[in-house]
């Protein structure tokens, strides 16, 4: 929904206002006649779009950097000190959607996913472990890509709207004539706790011209766009892997457009514009709540040596995954509690059992990571409630000399786990 609501806002800007939101989202299922079209052409061809849009958004946010330039020792202390001071919970949830933003949980299926579309020899164990070095770097590399393009995002809107209330924001926009102005209030309340990728573009396009704003759009576009692929292909790699479902490509990429577009089209016609831009805030945190049920199983299977054989982690690699990942859990409870707003009688039920099945499955991974970081005879594994119900005696294990033994397909599961070893 993220890369609709984006593509969205940045149609409307770049229309100057002459396409409505919800026309905005209804163009983004051109995206559909977009995919098939390079899909035809094969996964190479989509590859090079996902260069050239990473580019754009590489150079339209390094621009807008530039212009505003922020401070960047405070940004090495943001970066480097994990210390908020002053700061209230809309602060929090922007700082966890950062998360949820540059590491988003189904990218880490892409990923894996992509490791079928490399010819690499299985059975010679030289080439498996060449080939892991390569998709290490790669993920590295889109990884740290990412998180730069989000601290150009964050930086640049950071620096100009703090400690400005939005009567001084507005009557800048004012003497710039700028049509956007509007979306700023005539009043002495500080402006960041409002802050979202639409009034950061209007802001941009008050202090430093029309122009800036432009290029503003241009990038949410060009990610909007790029989150829509991965998005897409994620999927298919999660239905094919996961539910063992091959859809015909249109049908497949028409149902994830619909799901998407459906309930951000209600969305922006019966919400106001800064409701809906604000909502994307909450959706990257939702994001980084659903992240250790991708990052854990990943944890799992190439800690798992009946599975991996010698590829599977190694101590330190097994110790320094397994933290990260409790970090993020108890940010995401932490930010539970301080979201949290005592309402209905209904509503508090509902986040309890919310509460605890989120936990209750977060136990359960964390168990089951434990169990394959651990010897087949250990204690854990020989735990009867473990064999019932976490590591179950039938589980699939080969080693990877029979890799050339075989069928292609089984034997990349096993590597698109490797591939974030």
């Amino acid at each position: 929904m993220q890369e609709v609501i984006g593509t969205a806002i940045a149609i409307y800007l770049l229309s100057n206002k002459a396409v409505p939101l919800w026309g905005g989202v209804l163009l983004t299922i051109a995206d559909t006649f977009t995919f098939l079209l390079l899909d035809k052409y094969g996964l190479r061809k989509l590859e090079l779009l996902f260069g050239i849009l990473i580019s754009v958004m590489a150079v339209t946010f390094g621009y807008e950097f530039f212009v505003v330039k922020p401070s960047v020792v405070e940004i090495g202390k943001g970066m480097l000190i994990p210390w908020c001071e002053n700061c209230d919970k809309d602060m929090l949830l922007q700082a966890i959607g950062i998360i949820g933003a540059v590491i988003m949980p189904h990218n880490l299926y892409l990923h894996s996913g992509l490791v079928k579309s490399r010819d690499v020899d299985r059975a010679k164990r030289h080439k498996v472990s060449e080939a892991n070095y390569y998709f290490f770097i790669e993920s590295a590399v889109a990884l740290f890509v990412s998180f730069i393009i989000n601290v150009f995002v964050v930086a640049v809107f950071a620096h100009g709207l703090y400690n400005k209330t939005s009567n001084q924001v507005r009557e800048v926009c004012i003497a710039n004539n700028n049509s956007h102005y509007d979306i700023f209030n005539n009043t002495d309340e500080l402006v960041y706790n409002d802050v979202d990728i639409y009034s950061s573009g209007v802001f941009l396009g008050c202090q430093f011209g029309i122009a800036a704003m432009y290029i503003w759009a241009i990038g949410i576009l060009a990610a909007g766009q790029s989150s829509t692929m991965t998005g897409c292909y994620a999927g298919q790699f999660a239905m094919e892997g996961f539910l063992n479902l091959t859809w015909v490509r249109w049908k497949r990429v028409l149902f994830t457009r619909v799901v998407a577009i459906a309930p951000t089209f209600y969305l922006a016609w019966f919400s106001e514009l800064k409701q809906l831009s604000g909502l994307n805030d909450r959706l990257n945190a939702i994001m980084t709540l659903q992240l250790p049920f991708a990052t854990l199983p990943v944890i799992a299977f190439t800690s798992n040596p009946r599975i991996m054989g010698e590829f599977s982690n190694g101590i330190g690699n097994k110790v320094v995954s397994s933290l990260l990942t409790v970090v993020v859990i108890g940010i995401n409870v932490t930010m539970v509690v301080t979201q949290l707003t005592v309402g209905n009688w209904w509503e508090v039920v509902l986040l309890i059992i919310y509460f605890a099945v989120y936990i209750s499955v977060c136990i359960y991974l964390i168990i089951h990571t434990a169990c394959s970081m651990s010897k087949p005879d250990g204690f854990l594994n020989s735990l009867e409630f473990v064999k019932t119900f976490i590591m179950p005696s039938n589980i699939v294990e080969f080693d990877l000399e029979q890799d050339s033994n075989l069928s292609r397909s089984d034997s990349t599961i096993s590597n698109s786990y490797g591939s974030h070893h």
